[in-house]
């Protein structure tokens, strides 16, 4: 699976945040500004970049700017040692989302997070592996992440919901320092707005084998890159480093587009961080 930011995406991202102007950027890059333009558009550098001083104008780590324009990639991640675990990757016109599906192996219990463009491959999942989805868990409430939850509330309405939306009603409002279990496995959740003011990240323990938590990210932060922010991105990305790259390195990270990646992944290579 591609990364879902490109070298040209990061930098557009970083321009935004910082508030830099393309001129500015260009200039600290030794590009023309035509250059940089086809540099953010395509990924590829057209020539020589200087990115330490392009990193330093736009708050991004120079040396992990220059291993992504080298092509890095995060290692890939099996599931294997997350059993009960699936990624389901729908497509809506140009764009793939990815939502998650998990659930108990003794009780069959189900948890999906986020819904993404079609309901089909996650009853099709369910029906195969004899399930029974009881919780629907919401990273945040843009479109591509929702589309299908009034066809999985229709057929599984005892389904309870969760999310960090404020004018959520109160059953469905995630509660600090709450947690639930789904059979051996136990659920937690943590704010994490920025990129949506509703953003929520989801914390997974106690799998069998131990094997690590596996973090439900929505899309806070990708695989070398984090979404777009509007607002206040400085406090963004600190919600960023203490929610979530504060977990253990070994932790599984499940974003909302893109490729699987762990702290330890995101720590060292991660241009925001």
């Amino acid at each position: 699976m591609n990364l879902e930011d490109h070298l040209g995406d990061v930098l557009m991202k970083g321009r935004l945040h910082a508030g830099v102007s393309a001129a500015a950027a260009a200039q600290a890059a030794k590009l023309t500004e035509a250059a940089l333009k086809t540099l953010e558009e395509t990924g590829q550098p057209p020539g020589a970049v200087d990115f330490p001083a392009l990193g330093k104008l736009l708050g991004l780590a120079p040396a992990k700017l220059e291993a992504l324009a080298g092509g890095w990639q995060p290692a890939p991640v099996s599931l294997d040692r997350w059993r009960e675990l699936r990624q389901i990757t729908t497509q809506g016109g140009s764009f793939s989302v990815n939502c998650y599906l998990l659930w108990d192996e003794a009780t069959r219990d189900a948890a999906l997070f986020d819904t993404g463009f079609a309901a089909s491959p996650i009853f099709t999942l369910l029906d195969e592996n004899g399930l029974h989805l009881r919780h629907v868990f919401i990273t945040h409430s843009h479109g591509d992440h929702v589309a299908a939850l009034g066809e999985i509330r229709a057929r599984y309405p005892k389904a309870r919901l969760h999310s960090g939306a404020p004018d959520a009603p109160v059953d469905q409002r995630n509660r600090p320092n709450e947690f639930l279990h789904l059979g051996s496995l136990r659920i937690t959740n943590r704010a994490t707005p920025g990129h949506a003011d509703d953003g929520s990240t989801y914390l997974i323990g106690n799998w069998p084998e131990d094997a690590p938590h596996v973090a439900i990210i929505g899309d806070t932060l990708f695989a070398g890159s984090m979404g777009k922010v509007t607002g206040d991105a400085a406090a963004a990305r600190e919600v960023i480093r203490t929610q979530i790259l504060s977990l253990p390195p070994p932790t599984l990270l499940c974003p909302g587009h893109g490729p699987l990646t762990t702290v330890a992944e995101e720590r060292d290579h991660n241009p925001f961080f």
